[in-house]
Order: C-alpha cells, then sequence, then structure tokens
C-alpha cells in the first residue's frame, strides 16, 4: 500500500505540543509496522523542512533529515504536476488552499495513491482516504 505522507501529519508526529499529536504517533508506528510505501513530493519536503525549523529548531529538522526521511519516498515535481497544482489553485479560487496541496492531489492522482496521512481536510475535501481519523 502506498500513503501520501503529508506535511501536517509529519509536524504532528515531531511535535509534543500538537494537538494531533498522540494521534500522529500511533498511525506512524502502524504504517511502519505494515510496511506501507511512504510518499511526499519535493515541494512537501521543502515545505516541511522549513516549518520544523522555524516551529521547533534545528533539532527536530535533524530528526525530520535522519530518522524521518530516510522512511519515505520522494516524488519529485515536475513542470507538468506544478501547472496542474497551479492549475488547479486558481480555479478554485480558495485563499486557505495551497499550492503545495493542488500538486499534491495531482501527484497522489497520478501515482494512484488514494490513502493520505494528513490532518489537513483538503485531502478529504479533494476524495482521498484519510489515514488520521
Amino acid at each position: 500500500m502506498k500513503v501520501w505522507v503529508d506535511t501536517s501529519a509529519l509536524l504532528a508526529v515531531l511535535d509534543g505540543d500538537d494537538r494531533h499529536h498522540d494521534r500522529a504517533r500511533t498511525v506512524w508506528v502502524e504504517l511502519l509496522q505494515s510496511g506501507a510505501v511512504l510518499v511526499l513530493s519535493s515541494y512537501m519536503l521543502v515545505e516541511t523542512c522549513a516549518l520544523v525549523q522555524r516551529r521547533l529548531g534545528l533539532d527536530a529538522l535533524r530528526v525530520l533529515h535522519e530518522d524521518i526521511l530516510p522512511l519515505v519516498r520522494v516524488i519529485w515535481v515536475d513542470e507538468e504536476a506544478h501547472r496542474l497544482g497551479a492549475t488547479a489553485l486558481l480555479t478554485a479560487n480558495r485563499r486557505r488552499l495551497s499550492l503545495v496541496d493542488c500538486v499534491s492531489f495531482a501527484l497522489m492522482r497520478r501515482a494512484g495513491i488514494n490513502e493520505a496521512f494528513a490532518f489537513d481536510v483538503h485531502f478529504r475535501e479533494q476524495g482521498f482516504r484519510y489515514l488520521a481519523d
């Protein structure tokens, strides 16, 4: 099984003060034990690194790089995925929806990934199975 791992989930795993931390840790361990292929995009990688560094500091960023990222597969965003995401974002005309999310949706569809480990409701709105429930 392939599972898309969102920034919201990684932040919740790393941040003990996050309101979703306990659930995130449980789901994370279950995913690792199940042998699921964990996937994220290069855009999410940049987004996650920036947010972890800013919110949690360099020690947490080191944990992300050394302990978590070796366990995930990164799909590098190409021109087509970026274009599809940007078009979807502009078509949706929703200020709180991000380009990173829209590119994620395009890549998930292209890769046939239906499950998302996320605490971002946009994944559910797009019809993906939301593993954080």
